[in-house]
């Protein structure tokens, strides 16, 4: 048979790589990266070969399923259509629109038909138990976000190709490709930086893939963070280094809040030297251009909204935000931030059922979900719709969610897999596969190190039978109006559009005046240059001015003062990426899994010897809220006192149609993190900086 090579686009995680994928018939024969992408210039990570076994998964569902009291059945998607829709129509009759709740999965962005219509059929539900993977790792990025800018999508990006200085806390773009920083061969873009002499510094708990690259790297206790980036704030404010913009307000408020963060007391904290504090604070002062970045480290531990916030003063008050080479906001093709096509991040507006944890953005933390389908009364959780997701695995306390999804009265899931969290569905409704699917970033264009823009066809015709993520919603949300008796006319007509015609739209609408037809004709995409200065006009805050102090984070920071303040002690957990993995969702595939395992809860060898402890023992890993067994390896790259362990493992639960991440060995991190212990502004959870003892396995 003939083989054919086509142009598609990988969708596994934020980098956007463009492929160039080579088919015989129905089937891959070939992924390669398209070294005329305008934006990934033909980068390629061990990802992207995935998308092969994905469409080749023989326990990928290819038709809905119901389950019974015999096991799966397949049945028809008039009938999957019917049981979903009446099943959650007949728990709000009864119960009220709360009585379901709503779970998107981090997979929904990276799906055009999901991202256009998802929302939009939450919107149908009415239902203010809403929840997804933002309040699990990004939540502080987007509240901080809201408070100095105006919305919380407007997130400025390190200008990586231009800079001269790169700080970075709590990240490692070399594995995530830039979580939040979308950039596609983020190594070569390091190195490039490094050749024409500029200067990378590194903050982690852990000497990370990213560090080896080169630069400079330094140790800092899990947890710390905060304390570390507002003391070097200080020293720029307190040594006459700050250069801000004009538009910026609120640095004598923040200069006396930050009175306590001497290096010398930060130095207790965070075992970094006050002499390193200081000579890394004036040389990002005083680079020709800078930018400061933090991601998943920072953001998901006890005071990630105050890390967040101290990164992005760094910015701020060295004149690097909005500056080339510094961090800059993008100007995306379609635009939801200009056309207001998302919540601009409204925070208070209720608040949930049993801890009154406040919304943000239309959703509550997913560290309420537990309690809220456990805790008896009005408006208690009777029902989930998942899409997409995988909490059980990906949220703290996972085993006890896992126990409460058990209890629902209906449960139903948009997926093609039966996981840990999808097993407890009465019903699966399994979309088209990537490869078949067109697409669009709507989301990571606005988060992407330079604009661009690329609508990519499907690779193949969809299997007879299956139905796009947006037909799902579409037809389900014509059934649940039909039952429930109402149209909100917003949702309705969201759902009745087809996603290319609203990507057209956008375009249309957008700040270049493109349109479908034109990306057509651009199959690499359109290259629509760097990022470029656009504040004070882009900002969406009162009168157009960034106040860098606002009134919930000083006085967080006044609050915690002491406990910012204070050293941990005794073990710390931290998390860990990999390159073959995201999160929870490519252990089934045999090419990725294999190799060196790389599931072991990583020590530090000093720390090993004082519980003679040897590789490959298996050790009880015991949090104040749970215990784990796992086996154990030598950190080399680990600060002393801290142990890492990757998230997304432990698939060996009952009824898990997952045969080959079955046979993954590891263990589910979550059973050791806590829903109680949130970050203290934005109710992320807090899977880093977890005290935790470690012993031989008994």
């Amino acid at each position: 048979m003939e083989e054919i090579t086509r142009l598609g686009r990988c969708t596994l995680c934020e980098a956007m790589c463009g492929l160039r994928i080579t088919t015989s018939g129905d089937r891959v024969v070939d992924i390669r990266g398209d070294e005329d992408d305008v934006l990934s210039a033909g980068h390629l990570c061990p990802k992207a070969l995935a998308l092969a076994d994905l469409r080749e998964d023989p326990d990928r569902l290819r038709a809905p399923v119901r389950r019974t009291a015999d096991g799966w059945r397949e049945i028809s998607w008039e009938e999957a259509f019917d049981l979903v829709a009446d099943g959650l129509a007949r728990l709000r009759r009864r119960h009220g629109a709360d009585s379901v709740a709503l779970y998107l999965g981090n997979p929904v962005t990276h799906s055009l038909g999901a991202m256009t219509h998802a929302p939009a059929f939450a919107s149908l539900l009415g239902t203010r138990n809403r929840f997804s993977a933002s309040s699990v790792d990004q939540l502080p990025h987007q509240l901080v976000a809201r408070l100095l800018y105006g919305n919380q999508w407007l997130l400025p990006i390190p200008d990586l190709d231009r800079t001269d200085y790169f700080l970075v806390f709590g990240a490692n773009p070399a594995v995530s490709n830039g979580s939040l920083m979308s950039a596609p061969g983020i190594g070569r873009r390091i190195r490039a930086l490094l050749a024409r002499g500029g200067t990378m510094v590194l903050f982690d708990p852990r000497r990370t893939e990213t560090a080896r690259l080169g630069g400079e790297h330094h140790f800092v206790r899990p947890g710390t963070d905060a304390a570390l980036i507002l003391g070097m704030v200080r020293v720029i404010l307190e040594e006459g280094l700050a250069r801000p913009a004009t538009y910026v307000d609120g640095l004598d408020e923040v200069r006396d809040v930050l009175t306590p963060f001497t290096p010398e007391r930060v130095e207790a904290v965070c075992g970094v030297e006050p002499g390193t504090v200081r000579r890394v604070a004036r040389g990002f002062a005083t680079a020709r251009s800078a930018a400061c970045y933090g991601r998943m480290g920072v953001s998901t531990q006890r005071f990630g909204t105050l890390c967040q916030w101290g990164v992005q003063l760094l910015n701020i008050v060295t004149g690097n935000l909005d500056r080339p080479g510094g961090t800059l906001f993008t100007r995306p093709a379609v635009d939801p931030i200009r056309t207001r096509q998302i919540d601009p991040g409204r925070q208070g507006r209720w608040r949930s059922r049993v801890r009154a944890l406040p919304e943000f953005g239309g959703e509550l933390p997913v560290a309420v979900l537990t309690e809220e389908i456990r805790t008896p009364g009005p408006g208690q959780v009777r029902g989930l719709l998942t899409v997409a997701g995988n909490p059980v695995l990906s949220t703290p306390g996972g085993p006890a969610l896992d126990e409460a999804l058990a209890g629902l009265d209906f449960m139903a899931s948009v997926d093609f897999y039966v996981n840990e969290t999808t097993r407890h569905a009465d019903v699966i409704l399994p979309p088209t596969e990537p490869l078949e699917r067109d697409h669009y970033d709507l989301i990571f264009h606005l988060l992407a190190v330079r604009d661009t823009a690329r609508y990519v066809p499907a690779v193949f015709p969809r299997q007879p039978g299956a139905r796009h993520e947006w037909e799902i919603f579409r037809e389900l949300g014509r059934r649940y109006e039909r039952l429930i008796r109402s149209r909100p006319w917003r949702a309705a007509l969201m759902l009745r559009m087809r996603p290319e015609h609203i990507v057209d739209l956008g375009l249309r609408t957008g700040p270049y005046r493109l349109s479908l037809a034109r990306l057509r004709r651009h199959p690499h995409g359109l290259d629509l240059g760097p990022l470029r200065p656009s504040l004070p006009r882009r900002l969406q805050t009162p009168r157009k001015r960034v106040p860098a102090a606002p009134p919930p984070l000083i006085a967080a920071v006044r609050a915690a003062a002491a406990e910012l303040l204070e050293p941990p002690g005794g073990l710390l957990l931290i998390g860990r990426r990999h390159l073959r993995s995201n999160n929870s969702w490519m252990h089934n595939s045999a090419r990725l899994v294999k190799g060196k395992p790389r599931h072991h809860l990583l020590m530090h060898p000093a720390d090993m010897a004082a519980r003679e402890l040897a590789d490959g023992d298996l050790v009880t890993v015991t949090s104040p809220t749970g215990e784990l067994t796992v086996q154990i390896g030598t950190g080399h790259d680990l600060m002393p006192g801290t142990v890492s362990l990757p998230h997304g493992y432990g698939h060996d639960l009952p009824g898990v149609r997952l045969p080959v991440a079955r046979q993954v060995p590891g263990a589910n991190v979550n059973a050791l993190t806590d829903p109680a212990h949130l970050d203290q502004v934005s109710g992320t959870a807090v899977l880093n900086g977890v005290p935790v003892t470690v012993e031989r396995h008994r």
